[in-house]
């Protein structure tokens, strides 16, 4: 029998049928509800289009959020309609009885993913989600920290800064109001004022309205713009400090990074190892994390999901 993972966006849901090697051996698509009810029945809906070719026992659900100790509710998504909502009771009530089904943080599941299939495979490590937030996940001895609540690793709230930029949590200080796609639109829009000449090629691949988006900082650094490589860079040395403050604690053998942010490669994967190496206690008389690319992309999380739906040893 296989496993059904099941990762649920701010704008679509993805399924797929996953092996235990952790192939995928059929996926479906369709977009998010906006309703808690509609969410529910459309995750049942692409489990019965998948299941219906493929033999299926168990079904992880990867969501944003707050995920409870048993893994069934969904007490808070940023940008989900579920606030203390059964999500796992559910769906679990419209696909059935006979199919074990659990809940994870999205992070969680992709951080999952890499340490069984992908680039930490096997190793102590700490994942980096680097997007329109900062995840994280933390996988040591062989097992996934989830914390007494069901709410550990929440790495982009980690206070980097006193009093810093309010972040969206409503904290300030954040690595996530330092390290994320929103962070990098406000240093290049900051950039179009302070650095008017140097920024000429933002300007020109900036929205009509005059929005500089990530994928625009993106761009020009493919090009060799020399401000966009800073901004990059700059990004990376605040992540690798936030990364610094943890690795104090965690000591993991590597750090897998991820998320949309981090689609631009060794352009942001090399600052944050130089905000690693400024930051890190005692860098000069310690082994220190290897920093890494995540291998599975956006297929982290559905199939980290469904191997976390899996029973374990």
């Amino acid at each position: 029998m296989h496993a059904l993972g099941v990762d649920v966006g701010g704008t679509k849901i993805a399924a797929g049928v996953v092996d235990g090697s952790g192939k995928i051996l059929a996926r479906q698509e369709c977009p998010t509800p906006g309703t808690p009810e509609q969410i529910d029945a459309a995750i049942a809906g692409l489990y019965r289009l998948l299941a219906g070719s493929h033999p299926v026992d168990r079904v992880g659900i990867a969501a944003a959020g707050l995920i409870s100790s048993d893994r069934t509710t969904a007490m808070f998504a940023p940008n989900l309609p579920w606030r203390s909502y059964p999500l796992g009771t559910r769906v679990g009530s419209q696909i059935g009885p006979a199919v074990s089904l659990v809940v994870e943080n999205d992070a969680n599941a992709a951080g999952w993913a890499e340490y069984r299939f992908g680039a930490g495979r096997g190793r102590d490590m700490l994942m980096l989600t680097i997007g329109t937030g900062v995840g994280g996940a933390i996988i040591a001895g062989g097992r996934l920290l989830r914390g007494a609540f069901g709410a550990a690793a929440e790495v982009g709230h980690l206070q980097i800064v006193a009093d810093g930029f309010l972040c969206g949590c409503g904290q300030r200080g954040c690595l996530e109001a330092y390290a994320s796609g929103p962070a990098l639109e406000r240093m290049a829009t900051e950039a179009l004022t302070a650095q008017p000449e140097r920024a000429a090629r933002l300007r020109t691949l900036a929205d009509p309205g005059g929005a500089v988006r990530g994928r625009h900082v993106a761009a020009a650094a493919a090009e060799g713009d020399e401000l966009s490589l800073d901004l990059l860079d700059r990004l990376g040395r605040w992540a690798g400090r936030g990364a610094a403050s943890l690795v104090a604690v965690l000591d993991p053998a590597v750090i897998v990074v991820g998320g949309g942010v981090a689609s631009v490669g060794e352009l942001l994967l090399a600052g944050i190892r130089r905000g690693l190496a400024d930051h890190l206690t005692a860098r000069d008389r310690r082994p220190t994390a290897e920093v890494v690319a995540a291998k599975l992309g956006n297929d982290a999380g559905l199939v980290g999901a469904a191997d976390l739906a899996r029973p374990t040893d």
